[in-house]
């Protein structure tokens, strides 16, 4: 399934108004319907741990900062931030990056068939504010440092392979990372006020000991046509990755990113825009840009992305009210949940288990502010398939 045109829709109050066009076309819009609710329904009061939710749907707190993890000896790590699920047997682990520098790394926990917790370990170490990532089609997790001059490191979310500096993949302001199997591909974000978009290229796929960067060149605009420029030199010195290419396009502070269908979805938190990339025609286009729906819509601060088996796409906030959002292939934005009393953090991490049932997140700083009061949540209710 192959999304287009979202920016038709807006959102007043929490709830989903639709637009007749696709804004980026530049027509002309009567006013917006009269609200609805989204997909999943208004969200209700906050729960026992300040999260409203929509009806149907629950919340528990899977770990905290400088705590150790329930039916564990481990202390789970500061500032969680971006992660991943991987299907263990007949249960799962959810891993979670650490963006403090220094320290940095990752930590993973581990769930039974019934969603126990069983383990909790570290997976990496010793590395600098390990902001968001990627997971690969082998099941290893892409950690990636949000520094100037910022590895990859790739990660065994079972903790039992050495994690792997993977210095091929270029050295700037790693963001996120995202697989595409189809085009044997990792795309890359940078979190630069002028960052670039990139893809690495392995020799090989499946390793990434070696392989070709390439950064996105394309129009200053928000649509048309793109191609790859191969980076002459991805360890970034003496001339950073973003200014070797000649007509390289500029994204204003990337984040998260997420490859599903051919396409592949990436945001920029410097002007709130959800990037498309469709990948089967080399054309971009906006998915989400709310100066154009008049910030009528829910979602602000927009950050790490995942999708759903619905097709949904489920975006955090950094900032804003601390929502996670969704935009569905209907065109509709909407709130799914928000998180009370913290809005001294951000929300972070946002991945799906291996059936879909439930979905983890992070509040990278908690109702302290600080980067040791972080908390990690599971929600579990009836998300469409």
């Amino acid at each position: 399934m192959e999304r287009r045109h979202l920016l038709r829709a807006a959102v007043l109050g929490g709830s989903a108004a639709v637009f007749g066009g696709t804004l980026w076309r530049g027509a002309a819009y009567a006013a917006p319907a009269q609200p609805g609710p989204g997909p999943y329904g208004a969200l209700g009061s906050p729960d026992a741990n300040g999260i409203r939710l929509p009806s149907g749907f629950t919340s528990r707190v899977i770990a905290r900062s400088g705590q150790t993890v329930s039916g564990t000896s481990y202390t789970w790590h500061n500032a969680p931030d971006g992660g991943a699920c991987y299907a263990d047997g007949s249960g799962w682990i959810y891993v979670s990056n650490s963006e403090i520098n220094p320290s940095g790394g990752a930590s993973a926990v581990k769930f039974s068939s019934s969603g126990s917790i069983t383990a909790a370990y570290r997976i990496l170490s010793s590395t600098r504010q390990n902001c968001a990532g990627g997971k690969t089609p082998w099941n290893t997790w892409l950690s990636c440092e949000e520094v100037s001059l910022g590895y990859v490191y790739e990660t065994d979310p079972w903790g039992v392979n050495a994690s792997v500096q993977r210095a091929a993949m270029g050295r700037f302001k790693h963001e996120a990372a995202a697989a595409d199997p189809v085009r044997q591909v990792i795309y890359l974000t940078e979190d630069e006020t002028n960052g670039r978009f990139y893809r690495f290229v392995p020799t090989t796929w499946g390793n990434l000991s070696s392989g070709t960067l390439q950064v996105m060149v394309a129009g200053s605009g928000t649509s048309g046509s793109f191609t790859w420029a191969n980076v002459p030199d991805p360890d970034g010195s003496p001339t950073a990755t973003r200014s070797q290419v000649s007509g390289s396009k500029s994204f204003n502070g990337g984040e998260g990113c997420h490859y599903a269908d051919n396409t592949v979805w990436f945001t920029t938190k410097g002007d709130n825009r959800v990037w498309q990339l469709n990948l089967a025609s080399n054309t971009y286009e906006l998915a989400y840009d709310d100066s154009l729906v008049n910030g009528t819509a829910p979602l602000t601060g927009v950050d790490n992305i995942t999708g759903s088996s619905s097709g949904d796409l489920f975006v955090a906030e950094d900032g804003g009210n601390m929502e996670i959002c969704l935009i569905t292939p209907d065109d509709v934005v909407a709130s799914f949940l928000r998180v009370d009393g913290q809005s001294g953090s951000e929300i972070t991490g946002p991945a799906f288990s291996p059936d879909g049932t439930r979905l983890y997140f992070s509040s990278q700083r908690g109702t302290s502010g600080s980067s040791s009061g972080g908390i990690t949540y599971e929600v579990t209710g009836p998300f469409r398939s």
